[in-house]
């Protein structure tokens, strides 16, 4: 009996899971991008979507998929993922030398343009701290600093901070991470951020395992990454702060912060564990640009110009 396409993608999105250790993130965006390529293949093919049919598929038939998404108002970044997600699909398909087409290969990705970090101030970015630590039930707000502390304070991604373990407390001075693409860094940890995460552990009150979380949920439960948005989300409400308050904001924040001080390039690429030094430079460009908008408005030239343009 021939092999479902839905089968083989349960199968490869468990190998990404826990072969490629893909966050949460990652697997939903991908799971959803290939189930909808197959529902339109359904359609387009006329016919259930096995082995056979996939290994049939021409780059004609890709091209057709992403036409579609486009008119239902998919964006460039979108279709750079979907393509992604595909590609890394019929990858895996090769892998286990269940059918090799080149067809996801041979189609470029759309060229979008790259966007600039938005990080917070520094006096944001404590006032956020602040402020988590004023939630009543005593314990979750403690998490809550501990939580957002390790991402301002180390540069983590979310998944980072919420992968760790409760074995991994008290921390010491340096942290082993596994990031994206499954690389290994190790960071610095400062004593601020030792000293939020052991208040958090002194006072969570869940007897928990090494193996289990470190971040949980009121309930007892690991904490998601949808329950630190939604901690986020809170914070921007309650302090006026603009949408780009998120978490993935505080790592913008530690890495244009560092750089502003005078931290090295390279070493701020190794902290967040970049593979290209280009997405480092973005930060840089930050401050570029709110120097250059420091200067339009306090130098002599830049009123000038603005006068004339008025």
């Amino acid at each position: 009996m021939a092999r479902s396409a839905e089968s083989l993608s349960r199968q490869w999105l468990d190998s990404l899971a826990h072969e490629r250790r893909a966050s949460p993130h990652t697997l939903r965006a991908y799971g959803d991008d290939v189930e909808r390529f197959f529902s339109f293949l359904n359609e387009h093919v006329g016919a259930e979507i096995d082995v056979a049919a996939l290994a049939a598929l021409a780059p004609a038939d890709i091209r057709a998929f992403v036409t579609v998404r486009r008119s239902q108002g998919l964006g460039g970044r979108g279709v750079q993922r979907a393509l992604a997600a595909i590609r890394n699909f019929f990858r895996y398909l090769a892998r286990e030398e269940i059918l090799d087409n080149p067809a996801p290969r041979s189609l470029r990705s759309p060229r979008v343009p790259r966007t600039l970090p938005r990080p917070l101030s520094e006096k944001d970015a404590v006032r956020v701290l602040e402020s988590a630590g004023e939630r009543k039930v005593k314990w979750l707000a403690a998490r809550d600093v501990a939580l957002l502390t390790l991402l301002y304070g180390v540069g983590l991604r979310i998944s980072e901070a919420l992968g760790l373990k409760r074995g991994d407390a008290p921390l010491a001075d340096s942290l082993s991470i596994i990031g994206k693409g499954n690389k290994e860094r190790v960071v610095p940890v400062l004593p601020v951020v030792r000293a939020a995460v052991d208040a958090y552990v002194k006072i969570c009150p869940f007897l928990s395992p090494p193996n289990v979380p470190l971040f949980l949920s009121r309930s007892g439960k690991p904490m998601s990454a949808r329950e630190a948005q939604a901690l986020m989300q809170g914070l921007r409400s309650a302090l006026g702060l603009p949408e780009r308050a998120t978490p993935h904001a505080l790592r913008h924040s530690f890495a244009t912060h560092l750089l502003a001080g005078g931290g090295d390039l390279r070493s701020v690429q190794e902290l967040l564990g970049h593979a290209s030094l280009s997405t480092t430079q973005t930060y840089t460009q930050v401050e570029t640009s709110k120097l250059m908008a420091i200067y339009k408005k306090a130098h002599p030239g830049g009123k000038t110009a603005r006068k004339k343009a008025a």
